[in-house]
């Protein structure tokens, strides 16, 4: 069992999926996006690096019509799931903040 915080169920999340959840990290509540690919997940801050806006077109929406990639809302940028890497728009070559995490069968911590 981990001492770290659950973030959701993994099973609340379909497969190829986002969505946001706020979470207190390094005492503060923030916005994170919560990207599911199968048993993985990736966790990222919501914040645009190009100028600290949220990336979500309306609540827990942070992917692109293809959904494969995260896409800002605010300039387009588009960020790569795996790694948050900025493959296209204003903020190119910078990246989103990655949250740690530890994934059980059933559910998503922060680590």
């Amino acid at each position: 069992m981990f001492k770290s915080k659950k973030l959701m169920d993994l099973s609340a999340l379909e497969d190829g999926e986002s969505t946001a959840v706020v979470a207190n990290i390094k005492g503060e509540p923030r916005s994170l996006i919560v990207v599911r690919q199968g048993q993985s997940a990736f966790v990222y801050l919501n914040t645009c690096p190009h100028i600290g806006a949220p990336l979500d077109f309306e609540p827990g929406r942070f992917l692109n019509l293809e959904k494969d990639l995260i896409q800002c809302a605010m300039h387009g940028a588009l960020f790569t799931i795996e790694s948050g890497n900025c493959v296209a728009g204003p903020c190119l070559g910078k990246h989103l903040t990655p949250v740690p995490i530890q994934i059980t069968k059933e559910s998503i911590y922060l680590a």
